[in-house]
Parts: C-alpha cells; sequence; structure tokens
C-alpha cells in the first residue's frame, strides 16, 4: 500500500499550522510540468537540489578552514547538512511545511565561491562595476540557469517558493522575482532556514575554531552565551577537555534553538499570524532571537570576526585565495577558451566578466588551485 499524491495533500491540510505554505495545486513552476504520482512539488524540488552538480562541490568548498586542513573540520556542505537539520527541527516544532524548508536550506549556499567568504569578497570587488556579486543572488542564479538537467530548459525548473526563499530581501523595495516584487518579509519556512544559517555557523565556527586549536576556552570565557553553555556542561559533570568542548557546543546551539522557537511562539500569536501572507507582509521578522539572544549572538558574531575569521593564521590562506581568484579572472577574461564549453556559451547572453564570474564561482577549492597552477604560475 502506498501513500498517494492526493493522500499527501490531505495529511499536509490536516496537519499543517495554518501559517505553513502547502503543496496543494501548485502550478508556479517557470516550465509547467505534470504531478509527479507520488513525490510533492517540494519533495521534487530537494531532491534536484541534492542530485545537482553544484550541491556536490559544497564538498570540497572551504567554510572557514581551505579544504582538507583538518579531518573534522567543516566544509560548506557540511555545514549546509547541519542548517537542513536545524531547520527542520523548528519546522516540525512549528507545523510548518518541513520539504520546502529544507529545499531553502540546502540551496542557500549553493552560489558559495570557492574560498569561502574572502572568494565572495574579492569577486564581489572584481565585479563592482558589472553588477557586483552575492552569494545569495548566485545561488539563485545556480538553480535557474547554470545547473543543466533537462532538455526543455535551463536550470532545475524549481518552484516559486523555493526561488523566492533564496532571496535576501535587504532592500524590499527591490527584492524581485521574475520582474515581480516580493513581500517585505520572506516566508515562514524560509525565515526558519536563514536563522538555522546563523545558529548553525554560531555552534560549529566556534567547535572548529577549539578544535583547530585558534579559539580557547579561556578566550570564550568572555562571552556571555559560551559561560551559559558551559555552566550547562559543568551541570552533567564536564569542566574541561575534549568531551566538555563537545558538550558545550551541544549545549551552545541547543538554547539558541530553543530560544528561537519560545520566542518565535510567542511573536506568533502577538503579530496574529494566522495564514502565511500574514508573515509575509509583516514589518519584520516573525522567526527570531529575543532581544536578550540576539544581543548575546551578535557578541559571539563579533569574537568570531575577531578571533577567528580574522585570525593571522586565516588572514594568511585568506590573501593567497583571494590572489589566486584575481589570478584567474584575469586569465580567462584575457583567454577565454581555456575555461569550459558551457562557460563561453554563456559569454554571448551574459557578458565575458559574468561568464567568468559564474565559472570561477562554481569552482572547489581544488579546482581552483589545480587550475591556478595551470595557468598562473
Amino acid at each position: 500500500m502506498i501513500r498517494s499524491l492526493k493522500e499527501q495533500y490531505i495529511f499536509e491540510n490536516q496537519n499543517l499550522a495554518p501559517y505553513a505554505i502547502r503543496n496543494t495545486g501548485r502550478s508556479d513552476r517557470r516550465h509547467p510540468e505534470e504531478p509527479h504520482p507520488f513525490r510533492t512539488d517540494f519533495q521534487r524540488d530537494r531532491d534536484r537540489i541534492l542530485h545537482s552538480r553544484s550541491f556536490r562541490r559544497l564538498e570540497y568548498k572551504s567554510q572557514v578552514f581551505l579544504n582538507g586542513t583538518g579531518d573534522h573540520l567543516r566544509t560548506r556542505l557540511t555545514h549546509t547538512i547541519e542548517v537542513a537539520a536545524i531547520a527542520r527541527t523548528i519546522a516540525r516544532t512549528f507545523m510548518l511545511n518541513e520539504d520546502l524548508t529544507e529545499t531553502i536550506a540546502l540551496a542557500h549556499d549553493l552560489g558559495h565561491t570557492p574560498f569561502g567568504h574572502p572568494g565572495e569578497h574579492v569577486m564581489n570587488q572584481i565585479m563592482a562595476g558589472d553588477g557586483g556579486f552575492d552569494h545569495n543572488e548566485q545561488s539563485l542564479r545556480m538553480v535557474d540557469i547554470l545547473e543543466r538537467k533537462y532538455p526543455e530548459y535551463e536550470g532545475l525548473n524549481l518552484t516559486w517558493e523555493v526561488r523566492a526563499g533564496l532571496v535576501k530581501r535587504r532592500n524590499p523595495a527591490k527584492a524581485l522575482l521574475d520582474g515581480e516584487k516580493l513581500s517585505p518579509q520572506p516566508s515562514l519556512e524560509s525565515q526558519v532556514a536563514d536563522i538555522s544559517d546563523d545558529i548553525t555557523y554560531y555552534g560549529h565556527d566556534v567547535d572548529d575554531g577549539l578544535d583547530s586549536g585558534l579559539l580557547s576556552e579561556k578566550m570564550l570565557d568572555s562571552l556571555e552565551i559560551w559561560n551559559l553553555a558551559a555552566e550547562r556542561a559543568a551541570k552533567n559533570g564536564l569542566r574541561k577537555g575534549e568531551k566538555f568542548r563537545a558538550y558545550a557546543v551541544r549545549c551552545l546551539i541547543d538554547m539558541m534553538v530553543k530560544n528561537v522557537v519560545e520566542r518565535s511562539e510567542a511573536r506568533i500569536g502577538e503579530m496574529k499570524i494566522e495564514k502565511p501572507l500574514d508573515a509575509q507582509k509583516a514589518e519584520s521578522r516573525t522567526i527570531s532571537f529575543d532581544d536578550h539572544f540576539a544581543r548575546m549572538t551578535s557578541e559571539l558574531r563579533k569574537f568570531l570576526y575577531d578571533n577567528l575569521y580574522h585570525h593571522k593564521e586565516v588572514a594568511q590562506v585568506n590573501t593567497n585565495a583571494a590572489a589566486k581568484i584575481r589570478d584567474l579572472f584575469e586569465v580567462y577574461c584575457k583567454t577565454p577558451r581555456k575555461m569550459g564549453s558551457f562557460a563561453n556559451s554563456r559569454i554571448e547572453k551574459d557578458g565575458l566578466r559574468r561568464a567568468v564570474a559564474d565559472y570561477i564561482a562554481g569552482m572547489t577549492d581544488r579546482f581552483a588551485i589545480i587550475e591556478h597552477r595551470k595557468f598562473c604560475v
């Protein structure tokens, strides 16, 4: 006995909260498709992300530390998987659409350059006169154009809700999708994916910093949020050492998730969120930390920038990585034939510099290093 698509729609209508987005009767792909006999549209979108080349390449892209520098350090792929896990936990708690939430989480970093944020930063500098570069926008470009899976059209042909969830609304007046102005706030499912990204990197960057030796427990003692996590670990008989650090990071993540759930539950009531559009038309986000935790996580973020991301050992690697991207960009602009055939086919439509940016942004760390050795050394 199988659960048919119709039965899955019935299950959604009976079990999801009224403010959750449903699959029922979707027809919002740019290229119409027949429904799958037993998979919902958001399930299909999730699978298309998982089977994409850009998702597989995340395994060899840096999170904080250059890929391959440590067996236990996160990559962009492991970061993404952790984001998706936390996002599903929060989505299930609020009876939101878990498949939609997970899909947005899995796709959120597909547009990242090699070498992490330093790579994105230098690419944005290079492309300043050509519209700039932002990994969020590139993620949408990746699923809409640069993935090649189907003979009839470019991209993965994902649903509107997933694609809209990848658009950052830093300036709501300029937040457009297919020329259509988006709502001031993203869906609740997208908000959950966004804050899960924050929770994940706050926790695992502390974990990787400790594991690498660039951070120490003594350095973290200045942070209120770390002390709260350490107190919880101490209550379980752990006060120092590897097991203490690992458990304290676990407590850190658990505290943040719990705070988001409790604060967001209150906001749903206060803001009278009764249907998806109520959250999307609100003046501020529904899914959030309370003021106390927002302050503590802001302090943690500043600490990570000051002591980890800008650490001299990390900074030297980042400087070298940025130089490689600049070198490669210059080489490909001078000799486009050194890029792949697909990148060359995009030049007429997108312009040379954007085609080069797309090509480099799709690289893994190791492929960028190999290309640099081949053409620049």
